[in-house]
């Protein structure tokens, strides 16, 4: 089989509009073999989004109070009802091609939330599944959701991990299932640097995917984090 590589992108702050037009011209290029399969790794200002699933009656602010606050709201093609994206969360949107040996949509959402899932563990935190739902739970609350959107096999949008967000900001919606949420910060009690967050996500999504990082990635180990944290 061939080799398979990853073009892992870490822009930064990137702003939600600016995020799609990213993701829109990455798979045009990976969908016509111009760049290889691309993980985007970057954080959003305060925005909310609504789902296929969603609507604006999941949104409990009006207009005025929203920009009051600095959040703007888009609704998009993904998967699910509503989400919050903001500083201190950390969102991956992978752009790859599923063909022709990983067509299957429910094998590509547990996969990524086995990539997060391992990368939780690398932090010393018990995360899981739980049957009927998408994200990635813990004792406390969902600490990742997931919503993705696939066209002729080529995957957009993806998950947010929350590392030190605000999670007042989840009370302006209500979230996909009206579950709980935490972080990663809440969980251990500190902050976390994202960029560390990043190496591990990248690790295990090159393991999971079984791709090859198109260019030099952290080496960092699983103890080398938790000395760290």
């Amino acid at each position: 089989m061939r080799e398979r590589k990853l073009l892992v992108q870490r822009p930064g702050l990137v702003d939600y509009e600016a995020g799609l037009l990213l993701q829109k011209d990455a798979e045009h290029a990976v969908k016509n073999g111009i760049q290889p399969d691309t993980l985007f790794l970057l954080e959003h200002p305060h925005t909310l989004t609504i789902g296929r699933r969603g609507d604006s009656s999941g949104v409990l602010l009006d207009e005025a109070e929203l920009r009051a606050r600095g959040v703007t709201v888009f609704e998009t093609n993904r998967g699910g009802k509503v989400t919050y994206h903001g500083l201190g969360q950390l969102v991956g949107y992978p752009i790859i091609n599923l063909s022709p040996n990983r067509e299957d949509v429910h094998r590509y959402v547990r996969d990524l939330e086995e990539v997060l899932i391992r990368a939780m563990s690398d932090f010393g935190i018990d995360s899981f599944r739980i049957k009927g739902l998408t994200g990635v739970h813990t004792n406390r609350g969902k600490v990742a959701a997931i919503g993705v959107h696939i066209a002729r096999w080529v995957t957009t949008h993806g998950f947010a991990l929350n590392v030190n967000t605000d999670l007042s900001y989840f009370d302006l919606i209500i979230a996909c299932e009206g579950e709980p949420v935490t972080s990663m910060e809440e969980l251990l009690g500190h902050q976390i640097h994202l960029s560390m967050v990043e190496d591990r996500i990248v690790a295990h999504f090159t393991e999971v995917f079984m791709t090859q990082p198109d260019g030099p990635v952290n080496s960092l180990t699983t103890a080398d984090v938790l000395a760290a944290v």
